[in-house]
């Protein structure tokens, strides 16, 4: 037994590779986190590097995540090559006793690092868990081609975006009822754009990234890929209906408001009524 077959770090790498199968992650675009349980974090401490690595200061700061571990992509890593080397692509960070500190317990041997947008994966579940009580553990970023192609073409507003998207195919109300957040274009792997994208994420559990791509959180691997899955398949299906169209999204036959509203009345979900 070491650390890479345990179960966790198992569905981590496969969500990378699914996404990258998905053609999400050019380069080393992209990346995963994900928050262990105590048992996982006790199931993992036998395999931590012998001497913790410094401590690192982040430029945000969450409280409620101290003491927390976090599994995450490295720095400069492709998710491409997740599977083949997890402790070289992937580690296993500690956050300090203030929630503003972080230190690697394991893996990133290649980037000595987690990603640089880490910051914004550590407030989209500080803000989430606020929420769930605790309940996401999974922060997932993609570079999905439809969500970055609708974003020129719809206002960055989140009622609009929702909107085309819910109109898109039945399912989008069902998975996503609350909405999506949009964040306008930012320069990324900063504090600035970690707050704004987990302002959204007290309204929503999945934000655009205007001109870049999407953020999705959920309880589990499959909750969160299945959210981002669900997102990127409708703004396919409304970039081609556009096109299809003439340029134009006058669509002669869409999913009206009524049923939508329907649709989450028999499934026994609140939709956003703000937006629909």
């Amino acid at each position: 037994m070491k650390m890479t077959d345990l179960p966790f770090v198992q569905a981590f790498a496969r969500l990378c590779d699914d996404g990258w199968h998905e053609g999400w992650h050019e380069r080393n675009g992209g990346n995963l986190t994900y928050r262990l349980t105590d048992e996982e974090a006790a199931a993992a401490a036998p395999y931590f590097d012998a001497e913790p690595r410094p401590w690192v200061k982040m430029g945000v700061c969450a409280p409620s995540m101290a003491g927390a571990f976090f599994m995450a992509k490295g720095t400069g890593c492709y998710m491409r090559n997740m599977k083949d080397d997890i402790e070289g692509n992937a580690g296993i960070v500690e956050i300090g006793p203030e929630g503003d500190t972080y230190r690697v317990r394991w893996g990133l041997t290649i980037g000595g690092k987690p990603t640089s947008e880490f910051e914004s994966h550590f407030m989209n579940q500080a803000v989430r868990c606020a929420h769930d009580g605790g309940a996401t553990r999974v922060c997932y970023h993609m570079h999905g081609p439809g969500i970055i192609e609708m974003s020129f073409l719809v206002p960055l507003e989140d009622r609009a975006f929702t909107r085309k998207l819910w109109q898109m195919m039945t399912e989008c109300v069902v998975v996503f009822p609350e909405g999506v957040g949009v964040v306008p274009w930012m320069v990324p792997g900063g504090p600035a754009i970690a707050d704004a994208t987990s302002e959204k994420m007290e309204s929503y559990r999945t934000a655009v990234w205007a001109h870049h791509g999407l953020f999705a959180t959920g309880r589990d691997f499959d909750e969160a890929f299945g959210l981002a899955h669900t997102v990127e398949k409708a703004a396919q299906l409304y970039v081609a209906a556009r096109a299809a169209n003439g340029g134009s999204d006058d669509f002669l036959n869409k999913i009206s408001d009524q049923g939508l509203r329907d649709t989450c009345r028999d499934f026994g979900i609140q939709i956003n009524e703000a937006f629909a």
